[in-house]
């Protein structure tokens, strides 16, 4: 199936981290992941800080994705919602550091929000996304 496409308006910076904008080649499933969190399988969320909950929430987000097929590089769009923005800006090292472990230099068009609460408690971040994936063979 088709490569994704980036979009980038003429005259735009690229952005850092994420895309504008992703097309989506015909005959591609999409996939709606629910907002992920940093928790396991046994949903406990793996720590109180705020890096190893982000990274859990993207491994939580690629094997739901994986689940239907797909791949990292298949999720085309991104919302990441954080209780606490200072967090997130004071340790983008380590985030783009989990982001290269998870998701490789795949890079989906997304938001980042900062939110009053989650709903599940010590939850720092929830991360919901869509993917297009290549349809199952039959």
């Amino acid at each position: 199936s088709s490569p994704l496409e980036t979009l980038l308006p003429d005259g735009w910076p690229r952005p850092k981290g994420y895309a504008n904008g992703v097309r989506v080649p015909a005959g591609r499933d999409l996939v709606f992941v629910a907002g992920m969190v940093g928790w396991d399988a046994s949903e406990r969320i793996v720590s109180s800080d705020f890096v190893a909950q982000f990274e859990q929430a993207l491994c939580n987000v690629v094997a739901v994705v994986g689940r239907a097929g797909g791949a990292p590089g298949d999720v085309v769009r991104m919302t990441v919602f954080v209780t606490d923005l200072e967090a997130y800006r004071s340790r983008l090292p380590e985030v783009g550091a989990a982001w290269r472990r998870v998701m490789g230099r795949s890079f989906p068009a997304m938001a980042l929000l900062q939110v009053k609460g989650l709903l599940e408690d010590g939850a720092l971040v929830e991360i919901e996304a869509t993917a297009a994936v290549p349809p199952r063979s039959s």
